[in-house]
């Protein structure tokens, strides 16, 4: 590890998190549970300055180390949550993970798909990486198939782009196009690169339009393909790297 990076002190429960261990809340509670040490003498403040790669932190006498980077794509059906615990019971991704019965790292979710939206959710214990992808500063688009309960004309897509008011804000797609239409409804595509909170519910909302379904089938090059609802896998190297380059010519 560099020596600029070694020498930089970050809290804590911020070195949980970037050692891939656990989110940065799950850290805070462990924290002031007594259960983390530094350099051998429990701490129970989730901000003590903490030099990452230089102090030594265990958790109940083990020994933190960096993990492995993990890079997943999930196929989230709608009714799933993407928090880590549910107060109400209902099924999270972190039980579609669970069930594969295979034994994960920790990590999180990259954004959110609320609970009534499905499709492409990306996970990583990369904190830093999926903060970059997750910001709306990055301007990396997002694509999404959503049907309404009406059927489109050109007043209503020159609208989404033009921008819609909500809560104050201006809320504007990218592009927007009508994919298919029925005889009651339609379906559109809707590219974002901004991806405020529920930015697409709100505009159709803030245009008097109910959203029936609202799947998410790319992230910047990547597609959701064929993968299965429920189902996850590891992102390839090459979908890695395209990812990369798609933020880092969107930063630059």
């Amino acid at each position: 590890m560099p020596a600029q990076q070694t020498s930089r002190k970050i809290g804590l429960a911020r070195a949980l998190s970037k050692l891939g261990y656990c989110s940065r809340s799950q850290a805070a509670e462990l924290i002031r549970a007594g259960r983390v040490q530094l350099n051998g003498s429990v701490r129970r403040d989730p901000e003590m300055p903490t030099r990452l790669g230089q102090d030594r932190i265990t958790v109940e006498g083990r020994a933190v180390d960096p993990q492995t980077k993990i890079y997943l794509m999930m196929n989230k059906p709608r009714g799933v949550v993407t928090t880590a615990s549910d107060e109400k019971g209902r099924e999270t991704v972190y039980t579609m993970l669970e069930r594969a019965g295979e034994s994960q790292p920790w990590v999180a979710p990259v954004g959110r798909l609320d609970k009534a939206s499905e499709g492409l959710l990306l996970l990583t214990n990369d904190s830093e990486w999926g903060a970059r992808i997750a910001a709306p500063q990055s301007h990396l688009e997002k694509i999404y198939h959503v049907q309404i309960a009406i059927v489109a004309n050109g007043s209503l897509i020159e609208s989404l782009v033009s921008g819609v008011k909500s809560e104050g804000e201006l809320l504007r797609a990218r592009k927007a196009a009508v994919l298919r239409s029925g005889e009651k409804n339609c379906w559109l595509e809707i590219t974002l690169d901004e991806g405020k909170n529920r930015q697409i519910r709100r505009m159709l909302d803030g245009l008097g339009v109910e959203v029936l379904r609202l799947v998410r089938v790319a992230i910047g090059p990547l597609r959701l393909g064929d993968l299965a609802k429920g189902a996850f896998r590891a992102l390839t190297k090459d979908e890695k790297r395209a990812l990369d380059r798609a933020l880092r010519a969107r930063i630059s």
